[in-house]
């Protein structure tokens, strides 16, 4: 187990306690991936998202989050962001442990190391027993590349972008002109003229942000080509 992680106590992993759900992530592996855990306070229904690795780390965000709901807690889903072996390394056997149900973007589903339950496109709503989440197609970094957007009924939403959108720009598109196109077309459209300015974005690797602190730099990003 990666040693920052195995040290981590279960308050530390705790991000958000909202009204109706706790957010709690950890990073995991080399490459600083970061796996969500969503866990509904009143049912104990669970979403994971970005199985990316270290199988043991997520047990053990899984056992932390029981301290988060008086129910019994029940992993219902794993969603997987995007098809990249980085962010399914732990799937296989998270799924083995649990037998958990697996959802992913259409398009990437067939790339999964494990077969996928549940197939996702633009606009498809999770309803699970306490909260739910929308999927936000972002076509570029992958062709299925999905967020999972939650509205907290009291404060702002939660993007769990992926490798879409980070701090600072879009995902990598490999320099392809086209698939950059599309993916900050996507971003644009689909985020930020859909979520206000307080609307915290979770990405796929490293830091939080949120859509207003990046909104300034669109046409920035649009001019440098990435």
């Amino acid at each position: 187990m990666n040693d920052r992680v195995r040290k981590l106590k279960p308050m530390d992993s705790l991000i958000h306690s909202l009204r109706d759900i706790t957010i709690r992530r950890i990073s995991v592996s080399e490459m600083d991936n970061n796996v969500y855990l969503l866990t509904s306070k009143v049912s104990g229904a669970q979403l994971l998202i970005d199985a990316a690795d270290d199988l043991a780390a997520i047990e053990e965000l899984l056992a932390d989050a029981a301290a988060d709901t008086a129910a019994a807690p029940k992993l219902a889903l794993i969603a997987t962001t995007h098809q990249h072996w980085d962010h399914v390394r732990a799937l296989p056997g998270l799924v083995e442990a649990t037998g958990a149900k697996t959802a992913a973007g259409t398009e990437d589903a067939p790339g999964l190391p494990v077969p996928v339950d549940v197939l996702l496109d633009h606009g498809d709503v999770g309803t699970f027993d306490g909260f739910d989440v929308t999927a936000v197609h972002l076509r570029g970094h992958t062709p299925g590349s999905i967020a999972l957007v939650y509205q907290d009924p009291e404060g702002p939403a939660h993007i769990f972008s992926g490798d879409s959108l980070f701090p600072g720009g879009v995902g990598n598109t490999q320099k392809d002109p086209a698939r950059f196109a599309q993916l900050i077309t996507d971003v644009s459209e689909r985020l930020f003229d859909v979520y206000p300015d307080d609307t915290v974005v979770h990405p796929g690797h490293g830091k939080p942000t949120t859509l207003g602190a990046e909104r300034p730099h669109l046409d920035e990003w649009r001019a440098r080509g990435w």
